[in-house]
């Protein structure tokens, strides 16, 4: 049976644990207040982001204090979701605007692969 944390430990924890909490219901908050999808795409990619590093950060602290040595692999799940997040979402932004265009709705003009083409 391990030994209890230290109160040096769980404050920064427990710190970090409502940062990441306060990271996701403001991240919630402004996918509530904007007004399309395009704004909406914003506040919680920004939001997971920092709340992942924060308690992945907590995670760490928590489990090292435990096991009496650096436990590091917690850093795995916030950089795959740095690696995927912006990925997935290029796609789904892509995807609204490719919906939008076949709507006929008044969009930015598609960007040409090739260099001359839309001139003359």
């Amino acid at each position: 049976m391990s030994a209890p944390l230290s109160l040096w430990v769980e404050i920064p924890v427990a710190i970090l644990l409502v940062l990441g909490g306060t990271f996701a219901l403001i991240g919630a908050l402004g996918l509530l207040r904007m007004k399309d999808y395009f704004q909406r795409m914003h506040p919680p990619a920004l939001a997971s982001t920092l709340g992942s590093w924060c308690v992945a950060l907590a995670s760490i602290l928590c489990f090292s204090a435990f096991s009496e040595g650096p436990v590091v692999h917690a850093w795995l799940i916030p950089i795959l979701l740095a690696i995927t997040v912006p990925v997935t979402t290029l796609l789904l932004a892509r995807a609204a605007l490719f919906r939008k265009r076949m709507a006929g709705d008044d969009v930015p003009a598609e960007v040409s692969s090739r260099r001359g083409e839309n001139e003359g």
